[in-house]
C-alpha cells in the first residue's frame, strides 16, 4: 500500500470487488450487452453483494468467445508455421539444383571450349581443298566424318547449356518466389500470435476480477453448459447407433492421446509437455504411423468425413461451424481433447460441444 492510502474494510472491498466484475463485464463484453450495477449501493457494514448467476452466465459466454477466437487465430498460426516449414524445404531443394545447375553448366563450358579450340587446329581451309591435298583421301574422309560428329557433338553441349541455363533462372525465380510467400507467411503468423495473445490476456484479466467463489461458481456454470449440451446429444439415441470398433492404428491413437491426460493446454504446442486441440491429434496418429494434417481446419477438410453413427474410437470429431476445435473419439459418447489455454488434456463427452462433423485419418 502507498503512502497516504488507508486499507479499505473488508465489506468495502467486497463492494468493490463485485461493482468492478460488473463493470468489467460491461466493458468486454459484444455491443449491444448491458449489465446493471446493484442498485443501492451497500453501506461498509452491509453483505457484499455477490455477482448474480445471469452476470456469470454472460461472463462465460464471453469467456467463450476470447478462447474461440484464439483457437481460430491458434490454426492460422499453426497453418503458417507449416507452410513456413515446407517453403523453407522448397527453398533449400531449389538451392541444391542450383548449385548442380552451376557446376553442370561450368562443365558444358568447358567441353565447349575445348571443342572449339580443336576445331580451330583444324585449320581453316575448306573441306575441298583438305581433300585434294590429302596424301590418303580415305583417311581424310574418315577424320572428315569424325569433325562433323564433334561438330554435332558441339551443336548437342551448347544445347544442354541453352537449357542448363533456362534452368538456373527459372530455379531463381522460383525461389525468390518462396522467399516471398515465406515472408508473407511471416508476417500472418505474427499477426495471428498477436491475436492469440490479445484474445488470451482479455480473458484473464476478465477471470482475474472474479473472487475465489465466483471463479468456483464460474467452473460450474462452465460444467452444467457441456452436461446439458451432452445431455441433450445423448437424448437424441445417437449412441446406440455408433458401434463401430477401433482399427489398430486408430488404437494406438487413442492410446497415445490417454497418455497426454492432464497434461496443459499451450498453443501452437504438439507436445510432449503441452499441447493444443490439433497438435495433440497430428502427434496421436503420427505415434501411430499416420501423418495427417497440423491444423483442425485441413484436417477438416482433407481428411475422409465418416457419418456420426459410424464413427469408430481415434476418429476425430471437428466441432464448431468454422472447424477451430478438433477431439479425439475414444468410445462411449466420449472424446479426449486439449480444450483451452488454462486447461488440461481431459476428457469430455462428445456432445459436449457443437459438432460440425466427423473425419477418419486412417480410412
Amino acid at each position: 500500500m502507498g503512502p497516504g492510502k488507508r486499507a479499505l474494510s473488508p465489506g468495502k472491498r467486497s463492494v468493490l470487488v463485485a461493482l468492478t466484475v460488473v463493470c468489467a463485464v460491461t466493458v468486454l463484453a459484444a455491443p449491444g450487452t448491458a449489465f446493471a450495477v446493484p442498485s443501492p449501493t451497500p453501506s461498509p457494514s452491509s453483505s457484499p453483494t455477490p455477482v448474480s448467476n445471469k452476470d456469470l452466465e454472460a461472463v462465460r459466454e464471453k469467456l467463450d468467445k476470447l478462447y474461440h477466437a484464439a483457437a481460430v487465430a491458434t490454426d492460422e498460426y499453426n497453418a503458417a508455421e507449416e507452410a513456413a516449414e515446407q517453403r523453407s524445404a522448397e527453398i533449400v531443394a531449389l538451392a541444391k539444383k542450383i548449385v548442380k545447375g552451376q557446376e553442370r553448366l561450368t562443365e558444358l563450358k568447358k567441353r565447349a571450349g575445348a571443342a572449339a579450340a580443336a576445331q580451330y587446329r583444324s585449320g581453316g581451309l575448306p573441306d575441298e581443298a583438305k581433300l585434294m591435298l590429302s596424301d590418303d583421301p580415305g583417311a581424310f574422309l574418315d577424320g572428315a566424318g569424325r569433325v562433323l560428329q564433334g561438330e554435332r557433338a558441339t551443336k548437342g553441349l551448347l544445347a544442354e547449356m541453352t537449357r542448363t541455363q533456362e534452368d538456373l533462372e527459372q530455379y531463381a525465380k522460383d525461389a525468390s518466389a518462396q522467399w516471398q510467400k515465406l515472408e508473407a507467411g511471416r508476417k500472418a503468423k505474427a499477426a495471428a500470435q498477436k491475436k492469440i495473445e490479445q484474445q488470451i490476456k482479455a480473458a484473464e484479466q476478465l477471470e482475474s476480477r472474479l473472487e475465489k467463489k465466483e471463479k468456483e461458481r464460474l467452473a460450474e456454470l462452465e460444467k452444467e453448459a457441456a452436461y446439458k449440451a451432452q445431455t441433450a446429444w445423448l437424448d437424441s439415441g445417437i449412441l446406440k447407433d455408433i458401434k463401430g470398433k477401433a482399427s489398430e492404428e486408430g488404437r494406438k491413437a487413442v492410446e497415445y492421446a490417454t497418455k497426454q491426460l492432464g497434461k496443459p493446454y499451450e498453443w501452437g504446442a504438439e507436445g510432449p509437455k503441452s499441447y493444443d486441440c490439433s497438435g495433440l491429434t497430428s502427434q496421436a496418429w503420427a505415434s501411430a504411423g499416420q501423418g495427417i494434417p497440423r491444423t483442425s481446419q485441413e484436417q477438416w477438410k482433407q481428411l475422409k468425413r465418416i457419418a456420426i453413427e459410424d464413427m469408430r474410437p481415434g476418429d476425430l470429431i471437428i466441432y464448431n461451424g468454422d472447424a477451430s476445435h478438433v477431439a479425439m473419439y475414444i468410445g462411449d459418447g466420449a472424446i479426449i481433447h486439449a480444450p483451452r489455454p488454462g486447461r488440461t488434456v481431459t476428457v469430455a463427452g462428445a456432445g459436449s460441444m457443437p459438432i460440425l462433423g466427423v473425419v477418419r485419418p486412417d480410412a
